[in-house]
């Protein structure tokens, strides 16, 4: 089991030159994973609107999570919903699903906002897509600190939201000075500096940094001069050894292979999201080796 690290971002073009930029965390090569979380993506804030054409996912769920800024989804199960700060969007890709997003709404307010992937077990990895837009999330809270609890459980508030793996996700709202946040000892957690420098579990932690935290903890202090916004995500160790390329993932080479073609042929796996035009993101070309799996530290 990996020790305490502090896990750096690195910066991420989305769509060109003048496509958002995007601040990634997760994946690492030594933590691909924190608990089934295999994605974190932190943008803006930023005036640069969102546009992101139908694209593909296998194997993971999409939770979209919104700080400022309006978000309209479509897929090809015929959702459509405008997605609001304080909502969530939770797509489940099962064998396949495809999807857009585009900002609304003012083209000069400030966009904010964090994607991030869940890994979906073998035993679900492959049945039904679904879509869930929750708009009613409860509130945990306790001295100096509360959190609206995205997914799983925090403080014995739980979400609606359906998760296949024991899961936690929370945005923490914490005041100056000293917060202390009960979580369960059975996760690993990874704490997401949203909005300034804060210390966490007794490590400094820059704006957009994430502090990797191994299970064993009942809780997590935060510290900071002022009040701040965290991103709390926690899960028991994922084991399963994933492939992970483009927006797939899978559990072999071939797997990868085979749902780039269908994409690229437009085979019924991923159906027709409207309104586009018939325009998609294609696949970018895959690697000249062999997709390895990503394993986690020992």
């Amino acid at each position: 089991m990996p020790a305490d690290q502090l896990l750096e971002s690195r910066d991420v073009p989305l769509g060109g030159l003048r496509g958002l930029t995007v601040h990634r965390t997760l994946p690492q090569r030594r933590i691909p994973t924190i608990g089934a979380w295999c994605f974190v993506d932190h943008f803006g804030p930023t005036t640069e609107p969102m546009a992101v054409l139908p694209h593909p996912h296998t194997g993971l769920q999409t939770v979209t999570w919104p700080l400022a800024g309006t978000i309209r989804h479509r897929d090809n199960l015929g959702s459509d919903v405008v997605l609001r700060p304080g909502e969530l969007n939770l797509m489940t890709s099962g064998d396949g699903v495809s999807h857009s997003e585009f900002s609304v709404g003012d083209p000069d307010a400030p966009m904010h906002g964090i994607q991030l992937w869940v890994a979906l077990p073998d035993a679900t990895r492959k049945g039904p897509a679904d879509f869930e837009h929750v708009t009613d999330l409860p509130r945990a809270q306790g001295p100096g600190w509360s959190a609206l609890v995205i997914i799983g459980t925090l403080d014995g508030q739980t979400s609606p939201a359906h998760a296949h793996t024991p899961l936690l996700g929370a945005q923490l709202s914490v005041k100056a000075g000293h917060a202390t946040i009960p979580v369960d000892p059975a996760f690993e957690h990874g704490v997401l500096a949203v909005d300034g420098d804060v210390r966490v579990a007794g490590h400094d932690v820059a704006h957009r940094q994430m502090q990797y935290l191994a299970p064993g903890r009942t809780d997590i202090e935060v510290a900071s001069d002022v009040d701040c916004t965290l991103l709390l995500i926690g899960g028991e160790p994922f084991e399963e050894e994933i492939v992970m390329w483009w927006n797939f993932i899978g559990r072999t080479h071939e797997e990868v292979v085979a749902a780039r073609q269908e994409w690229e042929q437009a085979a019924e796996r991923f159906g027709h999201v409207d309104g586009h035009g018939g325009k998609v993101i294609p696949a970018p070309p895959l690697p000249q080796v062999r997709l390895a799996p990503r394993r986690r530290d020992a």
